[in-house]
């Protein structure tokens, strides 16, 4: 698997590659359909601008974000782009069988050969009792403790390579490699590259071990980021996909016209993770909704807690904040996620980003 698969390439003044973490915000007084309408609108304009690639991640039960389905969004998304990458930031891997993620990202790279991320997480993506039912047992743990052997079954899946003797030797995983070899199969043996994804060093350290590019949380998991990449790093062994570390980091990232406004918009992204923590899911706040509202002594100190997480401001700011974040974790690629009631803030945010970077305008 060639390396440039991974790797991306800095333009403007960025310190490197830029990409975008989408999670298909819905907020109050909008739809799905508004969210995914705004999520292509994004992903051509990350295209245009220069933007490395285009993740989307998988979540349940929350009726602030719509993206439950990777896989049909990433279809809906390659239909509507020709160049940037799309992936998965990510598939939850305990909630599907191997086989089905195997099948569903070869039709996506089918779809859009050359162009598909597969990145993978080990936790539920929502809470006990929907993974639950999405994974039709209560046996909650062992979906994580076996997703070392999880990953395993489906790399073999992907490059359709079971032993001799195996259970699934005669299964393949379709559009898949099999194809190429089948008589007459003219079908391309590629398939996407694997990542792995993680807010703690469990990920990280198996990542480093196999060899595989590495995505951590930092959006939501501030304080094990710079443990989790060393951990990564110290780990890491050269293989066949890469022969040293790559990492990306998920950035919560707000770009305004006005500091002002920033600073109104990140108190309803506090409101709403405040809400999300303490099981009242609900649609995005608006900013109008945050003032409203009346924080608790506790709520408070969370609610400083979240926004000191968000690099948020003028342009200008939001450059220095990514630049400093860069510095301090030595990230080789930065992943911003922007939350906003409104897709004409979102995008207007990657705009202003863009611009202040110098990045492409075509």
């Amino acid at each position: 698997m060639a390396a440039d698969e991974i790797r991306g390439t800095a333009h403007g003044s960025a310190p490197v590659p830029l990409s975008v973490l989408d999670l298909a915000i819905v907020g109050a007084g909008s739809t799905a359909t508004d969210a995914l309408r705004t999520g292509v609108r994004l992903a051509r304009l990350a295209e245009a601008r220069g933007f490395h690639r285009y993740w989307v991640a998988e979540h349940h039960s929350m009726p602030g974000v719509a993206s439950s389905s990777p896989a049909v969004i990433l279809a809906h998304l390659a239909a509507h782009t020709d160049r940037i990458r799309l992936g998965s930031g990510g598939v939850m891997l305990p909630n599907h069988a191997p086989l089905v993620i195997a099948e569903q990202f070869g039709t996506l790279e089918a779809l859009a050969p050359g162009r598909i991320d597969l990145g993978l997480g080990r936790a539920p993506g929502t809470d006990g009792a929907t993974a639950a039912a999405l994974r039709r047992t209560d046996a909650l743990n062992e979906g994580a403790d076996d997703f070392p052997e999880q990953l395993a079954e489906l790399t073999r899946f992907l490059d359709d390579d079971f032993p001799d003797g195996h259970r699934y030797r005669r299964i393949h995983a379709i559009p898949g490699p099999v194809q190429s070899s089948a008589p007459g199969g003219v079908q391309s043996p590629h398939r996407p590259p694997v990542w792995l994804l993680g807010s703690s060093g469990f990920s990280a350290r198996l990542a480093g071990l196999l060899g595989l590019p590495f995505a951590f949380a930092h959006h939501f998991s501030a304080q094990n980021t710079v443990p989790a990449l060393d951990l990564y790093r110290e780990s890491f062994r050269p293989s066949a996909v890469l022969d040293e570390p790559y990492t990306v980091i998920g950035v919560s990232a707000l770009a305004t016209d006005e500091e002002r406004e920033a600073r109104r918009q990140v108190r309803a992204i506090a409101l709403s993770m405040i809400r999300l923590r303490t099981g009242r899911h609900g649609l995005f706040p608006s900013p109008e909704e945050a003032e409203a509202y009346a924080f608790s002594p506790m709520e408070e100190e969370l609610a400083a807690a979240i926004t000191g997480n968000v690099v948020h401001g003028t342009p200008d700011e939001v450059r220095s904040g990514l630049d400093d974040l860069h510095k301090r974790t030595g990230a080789d690629e930065l992943m911003l996620t922007t939350h906003a009631h409104r897709g004409e803030l979102r995008l207007r945010s990657y705009e202003l980003v863009a611009d202040a970077y110098g990045l492409p305008t075509a």
